[in-house]
C-alpha cells in the first residue's frame, strides 16, 4: 500500500475514533495535505539530506565519477527554480546539492545594504536563507504533487484507469525537491562558543552539511581577496569540535563538516601558536613564520617578540598592524598540514582556497594529504573570481610551448581576446573548461564542484540586457522577445507565476475547507489560461 493509501486509512480511522471533531473532514484531502508537506521540521530535513551526503561521499569513494555539484543561492525562489529545473532537465536531483554562500549574504541579504564579504553582515541571517531555502524547496514539492492531485482528479472523472494507474505511480514514487545545502558559517562569527550557538540555529533550520573557515573571524576576508589571516590549528580545532557537539547535541549524528583552509593565499598570522615541545602541532604552525634568528638579547628591540623555534631563537617579523607574516612560498606546506590536522581531527571534507582553477596545483595537494589520510575528499569553489578563460587559454598556451608548438601567433597576455575565439588554443581551453570537473574529481580528489556567486551574475547580466533593450529602442519587444517568448517556448514554469506563488494551491485548500463555496482564482478570467 502506498504512502498516501496508508495516510487515507489513518485519517478515516481518526475520524471514527474523533466522531463530531473530524466533522466534515475528507480523509484523502488530509493525506494529500501530508504528501504535499513531507518534512514537518528543519532537523527531519538535516537528517535527511545527511543520509544523502553520506551515501554519495561512500558512492565517490568507490568511482570517482560520482561526483557531486551545486550552485550558491541568495533567495529561496533562486534556489527552488534550480531544482526544479534539475528535475525538469535530468528527471532527478541525485548528486545536485544547493550551496549557501556567505559571500552572497553579505553583499544581498545584509541589512547594512551590499557588504564585502568580511563577516559583517547579520549571523542571524545565514540560518534565515537556510530556512528561507527549504521553506521554497518544500513549497515546489506542493505545488507539483497539487498537480499530480488534479490529474489524478481529472483521471478519476473521466473513468479512465490507465491514467489514473500513471498518475498514482507518480505520486508514490514522488521525488523531492529538498537536498542538501552546504551552509557557509564563515570563520564562525566569534570564538568556538559563539560558532557553536550559531552552528545549532543553521542545523535546525535544515543545514547537514556546514563549511567553516582557519581565518581569524574578525579579519575574516573572502578568500580570493588579499589581507587574510589564520589561525593556529588548536583554534580552528575547537571550532570544528563546537559544530561538531552541535550537530550531536540535535541528533545529527552523521552531519558533515567541511574543513576550510585559506593558507595558500594567507601569508599572515594574528597569534604565535602555543607550544609545549619540539615538533608538537603548535611548534610546526610557528616553524613557518618569517623572522631573524638572533643569538642574545641585543638582537632585540623594544616590542619584539621572541620565540624558540628548531631549537634556537627566532625573533617573527611583525607587521605595522601587529600580524606577523609567514615565509613566502610556505602556502602549500600550510596546507597540507592544515588538511591533515582537520581530517585527523573531527572534519568530513576539505576546501582548499586556490587562486586559479588548475587541476595539476590542487592534485599536488591531495596527494601529499592522501598520503596520510587516503581517502580524503575535497569541497571546490569553482569561482567566479577566476577568468576561467584567461586561465584555461594559458595553460593550453604554456602546453603548447613545452612540446614544442608554434605559439608565435597568440599573445599570451592578451588571450582574452575574441580575435583568439576560434582558435586551436581557444577550442583546447574551452575542452578543458567543460571536462574540469570530471578531470579534477578523478585526479585531484574533489567530491563536491560548486559555484559560489552564479546567479549574483545571472542576475545582472539578465537585468543588463533587459534593461537596455525595454528603455531602448525595442521597448515591450524587449520583455516579450527577450523574456517571456522564451519562457513559453522553453516550458519555464515560472511563466505561469500566479501557479507558482502558490494561487492554484490555495483554490484546492479553499475547496477542501469550503467544498463548493469555495471563492477561486483559477476560473474562466485568469489570464494565467492563455499559457
Amino acid at each position: 500500500m502506498s504512502t498516501l493509501n496508508k495516510d487515507i486509512d489513518a485519517v478515516a480511522k481518526l475520524a471514527k475514533e474523533f466522531g463530531p471533531a473530524f466533522e466534515g473532514i475528507n480523509p484523502e484531502y488530509a493525506a494529500r495535505m501530508r504528501a504535499q508537506n513531507r518534512f514537518k521540521t528543519g532537523l527531519e530535513i538535516a537528517q535527511y539530506t545527511a543520509d544523502i551526503m553520506r551515501k554519495d561521499m561512500a558512492e565517490y569513494d568507490a568511482n570517482s565519477a560520482d561526483y557531486t555539484q551545486s550552485l550558491g543561492c541568495w533567495h529561496g525562489f533562486i534556489g527552488q527554480q534550480k531544482l526544479i529545473a534539475i528535475k525538469k532537465h535530468f528527471g532527478t536531483t541525485k548528486k545536485r546539492y544547493l550551496y549557501l554562500s556567505g559571500w552572497m549574504i553579505a553583499a544581498l541579504r545584509s541589512q547594512f545594504g551590499p557588504l564585502p564579504d568580511q563577516s559583517m553582515h547579520e549571523k542571524t541571517s545565514v540560518p534565515a536563507l537556510i530556512e528561507e531555502l527549504y521553506t521554497f524547496l518544500r513549497q515546489a514539492d506542493a505545488r507539483e504533487m497539487g498537480g499530480l492531485f488534479r490529474q489524478l482528479d481529472a483521471a478519476r472523472a473521466a473513468g479512465d484507469k490507465a491514467a489514473e494507474a500513471a498518475v498514482q505511480a507518480k505520486i508514490d514514487n514522488f521525488e523531492t525537491h529538498v537536498v542538501p545545502i552546504i551552509a557557509d558559517i564563515d570563520a564562525g562569527f566569534g570564538n568556538e562558543e559563539a560558532t557553536y550557538l550559531l552552528a545549532k540555529r543553521m542545523i535546525e533550520a535544515g543545514a547537514c552539511a556546514i563549511q567553516i573557515e582557519n581565518q581569524v573571524s574578525d579579519e575574516k576576508q573572502c578568500g580570493h581577496q588579499d589581507g587574510k589571516v589564520t589561525v593556529p590549528h588548536a583554534d580552528f580545532l575547537a571550532k570544528i569540535r563546537a559544530v561538531r557537539y552541535a550537530f550531536l547535541e540535535l541528533g545529527i549524528d552523521n552531519g558533515v563538516i567541511v574543513a576550510r583552509t585559506d593558507s595558500l593565499g594567507a601569508g599572515l598570522t594574528k597569534q604565535i601558536a602555543v607550544t609545549n615541545e619540539p615538533g608538537d602541532l603548535g611548534d610546526k604552525y610557528n616553524s613557518f613564520l618569517d623572522g631573524d634568528y638572533i643569538n642574545s638579547a641585543d638582537d632585540i628591540a623594544n616590542g619584539d617578540v621572541v620565540v624558540k623555534a628548531n631549537g634556537k631563537l627566532l625573533k617573527p617579523k611583525r607587521l605595522a598592524s601587529g600580524l606577523f607574516q609567514f615565509k613566502k612560498d610556505s602556502g602549500v606546506d600550510r596546507v597540507v598540514l592544515d588538511c591533515i590536522t582537520s581530517l585527523q581531527n573531527g572534519a568530513d571534507l576539505l576546501w582548499i582556497e586556490t587562486e586559479k582553477p588548475h587541476v595539476g596545483q590542487i592534485a599536488e595537494m591531495v596527494n601529499r594529504i592522501r598520503e596520510v589520510v587516503p581517502n580524503a575528499k575535497l569541497v571546490y569553489n569553482n569561482s567566479p573570481s577566476f577568468n576561467w578563460t584567461l586561465n584555461f587559454r594559458q595553460q593550453v598556451f604554456d602546453a603548447m610551448a613545452e612540446a614544442g608548438a608554434d605559439v608565435s601567433k597568440y599573445d599570451r597576455a592578451n588571450l582574452m581576446s575574441v580575435e583568439y575565439d576560434e582558435t586551436e588554443l581557444a577550442i583546447e581551453a574551452d575542452n578543458r573548461i567543460r571536462t574540469f570537473q570530471a578531470d579534477a574529481s578523478r585526479e585531484a580528489g574533489i567530491f563536491h564542484h560548486l559555484i559560489t556567486l552564479p546567479t549574483y551574475h545571472t542576475a545582472a547580466l539578465s537585468t543588463d540586457n533587459l534593461a537596455k533593450e525595454y528603455f531602448g529602442d525595442a521597448g515591450m519587444l524587449g520583455y516579450v522577445e527577450g523574456v517571456q517568448r522564451k519562457e513559453i517556448r522553453q516550458g519555464i514554469a515560472c511563466v505561469k507565476h500566479q501557479n507558482m506563488a502558490g494561487s492554484d494551491m490555495g483554490d484546492d485548500h479553499k475547496e477542501y475547507f469550503s467544498g463548493d463555496a469555495a471563492l477561486k482564482a483559477s476560473g474562466k478570467d485568469n489570464t494565467m489560461n492563455q499559457f
